[in-house]
């Protein structure tokens, strides 16, 4: 019996990796409310930034009082709400 294939986490360069980054540092600077495309998620998650931890890689989301973590590398897309 053959596995099921799962798709793989598109590669991105290191320019596409930094500007996220930066995206996320004046996100969480500002306070700002923002929206993440997340690979693999059904689901968008939305909140303010509470942590980055470099150790783990992973970015703290906090929205109405329930952190989301999720890894930066799996992070695809930073919006900002349009309501």
């Amino acid at each position: 019996m053959a596995k099921a294939k799962v798709a793989k986490r598109p590669t991105r360069d290191e320019f596409e990796l930094e500007e996220l980054g930066n995206q996320l540092v004046e996100a969480k600077n500002e306070d700002s409310e923002i929206v993440l495309t997340v690979w693999g998620w059904e689901e968008q998650v939305r909140g303010t930034i509470v942590q980055m931890d470099s150790r783990t890689k992973m970015v703290h989301i906090s929205f109405h009082e329930e952190v989301t973590k999720v890894p930066f590398m799996d992070i695809m897309k930073v919006e900002y709400p349009r309501d």
